[in-house]
């Protein structure tokens, strides 16, 4: 009896579990409009009706693009050369300390969607067996069959319209690719990128072989100097300097992140680490 109970209990914690699991799941990726699959239950999102996968439209575990010298992580579309995109250095503006590098990193992973040149179904390893091709099927993907209303894709090839469609002149967007020159911070490599209108950044170890991990704290969440999802990232790049940190898309975005489940509750579906209430992200490194 006493062997049924304890069977009895451990099947309750259990089913428990799940149903903990099953919840956390929900508050990612599956419920944002980054989730391009049919499983996607979003008003007025766009999405395929060919597939319940959500992670490949981005991430593959085989047969990655790693064409680039910052190659996102297990990136499963085409990635375009950084030299065709205009760049914030281009404007020549004053307030420009730190150097801007040609576009790459983490950042190019997002413009293989968002700088409308080519379908978001332009995935190299295609779901089920047999679907590897390492043009992702070229300009208009895949072809797979894209639903939804308002349509963000022209003429159901998956090409991001309207303002998700960034282009491929990046001069009126925030800039990315930037060295960060935050509170006079002169680390190892850095050299004389030193701004005091820009917050210091934390530097820490995220790994044994990764020492220079840099992030911005952001005042009221998370643990302060330890680095958080809630955090603004800096993406370790070579400037002419050295290593030191850069500015890019996912520095202010998390691209998985539900509209407020966590992060501090961001707002709407701009994919932002903490709610702008109060202009939060931008003063989080801006002294303003």
């Amino acid at each position: 009896m006493r062997h049924k109970r304890v069977s009895a209990l451990m099947a309750a914690v259990l089913a428990g579990a799940t149903m903990v699991m099953a919840t956390g799941a929900l508050a990612g990726i599956a419920n944002t409009r980054h989730n391009l699959s049919n499983t996607n239950n979003v008003a007025d999102s766009n999405n395929v009706t060919d597939t319940a996968d959500v992670c490949v439209f981005c991430h593959t575990p085989h047969g990655a693009d790693i064409t680039q010298t910052d190659n996102p992580p297990l990136w499963n579309k085409r990635l375009l050369t950084g030299a065709t995109y205009q760049t914030y250095a281009q404007l020549n503006s004053a307030s420009i300390d730190g150097e801007i590098l040609a576009v790459g990193s983490i950042s190019l992973a997002c413009l293989s969607c968002h700088d409308g040149t080519q379908a978001m179904d332009n995935i190299i390893n295609a779901p089920g067996s047999g679907g590897l091709d390492a043009t992702g099927g070229g300009t208009n993907g895949r072809n797979f069959a894209w639903t939804g209303s308002p349509r963000v894709d022209a003429g159901g090839v998956g090409l991001l319209i309207g303002v998700a469609n960034l282009g491929v002149d990046l001069r009126n967007d925030h800039p990315i690719g930037i060295e960060y020159c935050g509170g006079g911070f002169s680390g190892a490599g850095v050299g004389p990128c030193r701004d005091e209108d820009f917050r210091a950044p934390t530097r820490g170890a995220a790994n044994s072989t990764l020492a220079n991990t840099f992030w911005v704290d952001t005042p009221g969440n998370g643990t302060a100097g330890t680095r958080d999802k809630t955090d603004m990232a800096l993406f370790t790049r070579t400037f002419t300097a050295g290593l030191g940190p850069s500015v890019e898309c996912a520095s202010c975005h998390d691209p998985h992140l539900e509209a407020g489940v966590s992060n501090g509750g961001a707002a709407g579906e701009t994919f932002l680490r903490v709610s702008n209430a109060g202009s939060a992200v931008c003063l989080a490194c801006h002294t303003k």
